[in-house]
């Protein structure tokens, strides 16, 4: 049976699919992929599902052995991608014969990279998904050295209908207010002006800060409401931290935006010292 042999999982490395919707009534995030278009796009140029497992590799590091011969693509984070210690390339389908192996370098722009195989990363699901979600302790843990991974079966057509990813857009974040949104004096500052990731950034979310803060109009205690991933909280010190795949299902400080849909899978390569802007349009 091929398998893949994980030899060195880099800073962080763990098996997403689309997560695990419907649950978040028994306080169970959506989790999944923190870039999905990517993870998607990786999928497709396996001939899988976009449903079927792959590994995100956090700032890159992460170095696979194939046992039998297995299908595979890298898509996200510009990372340099070697097959037996020679150069191969992102974005493409790459054959591993038995025992050849696959390293991932630093990633010079991004932060997550994601390897699919064909057939995908076969671990057990919880509650109808193989994520790991780093906040609940749901999902199999991140991936440690010597572990072995099973491949499964969970393929579509092949050769996959459309192969090439999409083109990622840039520019402004796109934001739809959020329900707190006339809770702040100063909202138009989040559109004014360029924010930086800070280095208190992973799965859940990342915190972001610049020269003007947003400042509250009341003080008063919010009850917990729910939250979204894309969902642009603010703290008593103005600083907002904008919710990613692991963040929790609820929440106690104000929302004073959420990121529209099109624009999510930009978040899950938000790095440290990153800049960022808002756009209402």
């Amino acid at each position: 049976m091929t398998s893949l042999e994980v030899l060195t999982p880099g800073p962080l490395c763990t098996v997403q699919d689309r997560g695990r919707p419907g649950h978040s009534g028994m306080g169970v995030g959506w989790s999944g992929a923190a870039d999905r278009a990517a993870h998607d796009a990786a999928n497709r140029l396996v001939g899988n599902t976009v449903h079927a497992a792959t590994l995100e590799a956090t700032f890159g590091g992460l170095r696979v052995r194939a046992r039998g011969q297995v299908v595979v693509a890298v898509v996200g984070a510009e990372c340099p991608v070697t097959v037996g210690g020679i150069s191969d390339g992102m974005e493409c389908t790459l054959v591993l014969n038995d025992g050849d192996e696959l390293s991932l370098g630093t990633p010079t722009s991004g932060l997550r990279t994601y390897l699919a195989v064909r057939g995908g990363v076969d671990v057990p699901k919880v509650l109808g998904s193989r994520s790991t979600d780093t906040m609940s302790g749901l999902g199999p843990p991140p991936i440690e050295t010597g572990t072995i991974l099973a491949i499964g079966d969970d393929v579509s057509d092949w050769p996959a209908t459309v192969l090439a990813p999409q083109v990622r857009s840039s520019g402004p974040i796109g934001i739809v207010p959020g329900p707190r949104a006339d809770w702040f004096e100063n909202p138009s500052v989040l559109f004014e002006q360029q924010w930086t990731v800070t280095a208190d950034a992973d799965r859940v979310g990342v915190r972001l800060e610049a020269d003007t803060a947003l400042v509250r109009t009341d003080s008063a205690e919010l009850p917990s409401e729910g939250m979204v991933i894309g969902a642009l909280q603010v703290p008593p010190d103005g600083k907002p931290v904008l919710f990613l795949a692991d963040h929790p299902v609820t929440g106690g400080y104000p929302v004073i935006g959420v990121v529209r849909d099109a624009d999510l899978p930009r978040l899950g390569q938000l790095r440290p010292g990153d800049s960022v802007r808002f756009s209402s349009r």
